[in-house]
């Protein structure tokens, strides 16, 4: 009997299916239903969460306090009235705050600007006066009588600006004074080939802090000797008086070099600011009962201050003028343009 011969590759036969396979039609979601709440961060609904992930659904019911405070947050920022309300309470309290910066500032500048009312020809006249205060007469201020806007129907004592009053002091010559002294003084370190960018901030805070120093001294010496009433901006005005001097030295300095001539023209700057001071500010630290304006200074009129009282006043004024201003006019004079 035969054997049957088999192939050595057998032939393949794929299967045929019986039926047609129908193959399903991906269809892409429905879009969200819009909201017509603007503040609405979720599309979907509020049962979005829960459809999404049914187990959290379960866990509020098993143990679970339901949570009021994020739906009571939601609620508020969804109400278009209480959204409202709280725009505009921020608002009140932005323009409240706003309002009471603009006054300060405003009451701020109304008390400076009278230190600028300046003219030319007082520039000029004062100018002279502190260079050459040794036969100048008179030394008091001149004031006049205004009705008073804190109590209607009364009159108040005003002191006259510098512009009608040349013993006034002012702001703008000593402004104008310091700003020429940062400038003069970088000019000179800059000819002597040893100008750096640090010298304009050093220049200026090392003036800035004489001044300040002897506002210290003046506050605290007024507070001391019981001297009442002394306006802090007069004290500022009196203090930047003596960058003029410093200028006039600094710059005769430069021109005719360091020598005995240049030392004399510090001491005769020196003794003119010092005197100046002293007569100006002998109405404020040692007032006159005689005068009118005397009480706006503390001692009152009809009641001047004990001998012995105005015995120490007149010991601080005289410090005040000749030893504190001869210490910092000589700091800032000496060593202005030398070279490394």
């Amino acid at each position: 009997m035969q054997r049957p011969v088999h192939s050595p590759h057998p032939q393949i036969h794929h299967p045929v299916p019986q039926r047609p396979v129908q193959v399903p039609v991906m269809q892409s979601p429905p879009p969200p239903p819009q909201s017509s709440d603007p503040y609405d961060a979720n599309p979907y609904g509020p049962g979005a969460a829960s459809n999404a992930y049914p187990g959290a659904a379960g866990q509020q019911h098993y143990g679970a306090q339901p949570q009021f405070f994020p739906q009571a947050g939601n609620a508020f920022f969804t109400d278009p009235m209480t959204a409202q309300m709280g725009f505009n309470v921020a608002r009140a309290a932005l323009g409240g705050s706003t309002d009471l910066a603009e006054k300060n500032i405003n009451r701020y500048l109304t008390s400076i600007k009278p230190f600028f009312a300046v003219t030319n020809m007082y520039v000029l006249r004062k100018l002279y006066i502190l260079l050459n205060p040794w036969r100048h007469m008179p030394w008091s201020r001149q004031s006049t009588a205004r009705a008073s806007a804190q109590r209607p129907g009364e009159a108040e004592t005003i002191y006259l600006p510098p512009r009608e009053d040349l013993n006034s002091p002012d702001m703008y010559i000593p402004v104008m004074s310091f700003v020429t002294y940062i400038l003069l003084s970088a000019l000179l370190y800059g000819l002597s080939g040893t100008f750096h960018p640090e010298l304009l901030g050093y220049t200026a805070s090392s003036a800035m802090g004489a001044v300040v120093f002897e506002l210290v001294v003046l506050k605290l010496g007024c507070y001391l000797l019981s001297i009442g009433n002394s306006q802090l901006l007069d004290l500022v005005a009196y203090s930047g008086y003596k960058f003029v001097g410093i200028t006039v030295s600094i710059l005769a300095t430069a021109i005719i070099g360091r020598g005995k001539l240049a030392w004399l023209v510090f001491a005769y700057v020196y003794s003119a600011n010092a005197f100046f001071l002293l007569r100006s500010l002998k109405y404020v630290l040692l007032p006159d009962s005689s005068e009118g304006g005397a009480d706006a200074y503390g001692a009152g009129a009809g009641r001047p201050a004990p001998r012995q009282q105005r015995k120490r006043r007149t010991w601080f004024l005289f410090g005040y003028s000749y030893l504190v201003q001869f210490f910092f006019m000589l700091a800032l004079t000496s060593g202005v343009g030398k070279k490394a």
